[in-house]
């Protein structure tokens, strides 16, 4: 009977022990990482977020991201904060040091597909303690792109961003463009993840679409001047916002959203 006791009490300390009792100081370290965090943590949890945390153009949760405090010197404001949480921890030795088993960390390399947005979500989902919100939030993702309308036009489709770079195979925004039946162009010209291409290569190519980021109707360089020359007013365009595309997570639905609004709205 007392062995069948110890036992019990045995089992019932490895159940206990299982899993970290969640974090209540988190840090995100970059603005894919806000994010999550904010998606999935407890206000209360967050502790600090990433330096461009507040930056409209890169961060897709700013709304939710201007309540909280954001790092201006991680490598010495994470010590201050003595977070037992780092979410978006660099790979390698990183820029942040802590004695062995201070905090915890989750690193998240970029997302480039759907796939591996809802991995990262269920990942720090259960390092914040609320795995079943991070069930929750795939659930709504997937029946809402599910629900989307269906592109009445597909097509060849080009994103191209200022001094003529173009963005290739392999990518989160090239996983955006099958999501919406679109064809990527430098999947077609056997291009990187990343390139340059000239204005007269693009004219030759003769996609069906340009997908700029919103805010690129303003001339305000010369990289943006190039997205304006004349030989390009031809070609139909998309406009996204870069904090769509620039990190995984939520956002992708609004990105892909909007972009197959735009395309059924185009004459």
């Amino acid at each position: 009977m007392r062995g069948r006791i110890i036992a019990t009490a045995l089992c019932a300390l490895m159940l206990t022990g299982a899993a970290p009792a969640p974090p209540k100081r988190i840090v995100s370290l970059n603005t894919c990482a806000d994010q999550y965090v904010l998606a999935l943590a407890d206000p209360g949890q967050i502790a600090a977020l990433s330096p461009y945390g507040h930056d409209p153009e890169l961060s897709a949760a700013v709304g939710k991201a201007r309540r909280f405090k954001t790092l201006k010197r991680p490598a010495e404001e994470v010590m201050a904060l003595r977070p037992d949480l780092l979410v978006g921890f660099p790979s390698g030795n990183g820029v942040v040091g802590a004695p062995p088993g201070q905090w915890r960390t989750l690193g998240l390399a970029s997302a480039d597909s759907y796939p591996m947005i809802l991995a990262q979500i269920r990942q720090v989902a259960a390092a914040v303690g609320h795995p079943e919100r991070g069930e929750a939030l795939i659930a709504r993702m997937n029946r809402d792109l599910i629900a989307l309308p269906r592109s009445r036009r597909g097509g060849v489709a080009a994103y191209y961003q200022r001094r003529g770079y173009m963005t290739g195979t392999g990518t989160l925004v090239d996983d955006l463009m099958k999501r919406v039946g679109l064809v990527n162009l430098a999947g077609k010209l056997g291009k990187p993840a990343l390139s340059q291409l000239p204005l007269e290569e693009m004219l030759a190519a003769r996609p069906d679409w340009l997908i700029v980021e919103s805010g690129s109707e303003t001339i305000v360089d010369q990289g943006t001047e190039m997205l304006h020359h004349p030989i390009l007013r031809a070609i139909p365009r998309i406009r996204v916002p870069q904090a769509w595309t620039v990190c995984g997570g939520p956002a992708y639905v609004e990105a892909a959203r909007s972009i197959v609004t735009q395309v059924n709205a185009a004459p």
